[in-house]
């Protein structure tokens, strides 16, 4: 048996990859099914019509709550520190920027 490094108790060691490319997303898409939780993150260009995913992250429900839990307290965090994020007027501004067109129909030739 190898010896492995204990993380301390209630921590997880984690190991990002020297080579990690970060993923830049600036839409995305959230669906679920009764088990699990799926986050699309794309790329949309100005004035073009499609978004090409980048990413995919499924979660249980739970990891998902406990994920938005963490992003709520870190998004305060840089809003005490850089001001109020501003977000545009309107109405179903989620829908707008967060959700996907319906499927188009398929093409008859």
């Amino acid at each position: 048996m190898t010896d492995q490094p204990k993380a301390p108790a209630g921590q997880v060691q984690v190991h990002v990859p020297a080579d990690l490319d970060p993923i830049y997303a600036n839409f995305a898409m959230v669906t679920n099914s009764a088990s699990e939780i799926v986050m699309d993150f794309a790329q949309v260009m100005p004035r073009l019509p499609r978004a090409k995913v980048k990413a995919r992250v499924v979660m249980t429900g739970l990891n998902a709550k406990l994920f938005l839990r963490a992003l709520s307290e870190h998004i305060a965090r840089f809003e005490s520190q850089f001001g109020e994020i501003q977000l545009p007027e309107g109405p179903h501004l989620a829908d707008r920027l967060f959700k996907a067109n319906p499927p188009e129909e398929p093409t008859k030739e």
